[in-house]
């Protein structure tokens, strides 16, 4: 079992910058690969970053790149989602996922591939 929580969501201006982190505590001897999702109000939960790993391969969904950035530190159990630019339609709940994972050059963007899930972490962004 892995046990994930989110911290660092929170109130921003439109253009200001946000870093969200994820820390894994349990059976993190293993390796995982890790996921962003966020669920704006009255919409589905949906892909935004993953990192495999190794930290070898990364995805984000088009409305992201170039503003946000996955990474992670595997001494710290941690992985970070520097967001940057932020814009009013980035507002959501932001969920960090693990899955695990036997190579290290894959990531995964769906949710079906996730096996544990953090809490969420609020993130607003006013206009």
């Amino acid at each position: 079992q892995v046990q994930l929580v989110e911290s660092g969501g929170g109130l921003v201006q439109a253009g200001g910058s946000l870093r969200l982190s994820c820390s894994a505590s349990g059976r993190t001897s293993s390796n995982y690969a890790m996921g962003w999702f966020r669920q704006a109000p009255g919409k589905e939960r949906e892909f935004v970053a993953a990192i495999s790993w190794s930290g070898y391969r990364k995805y984000y969904t088009d409305s992201v790149k170039g503003r946000f950035t996955i990474s992670r530190d595997n001494a710290k159990n941690t992985v970070y989602l520097q967001m940057n630019n932020l814009k009013p339609e980035d507002t959501a709940v932001y969920y960090c996922a693990a899955k695990l994972s036997f190579d290290g050059s894959y990531a995964y963007t769906r949710e079906d591939d996730y096996e544990y899930w953090g809490q969420g972490t609020q993130v607003t962004v006013s206009s």
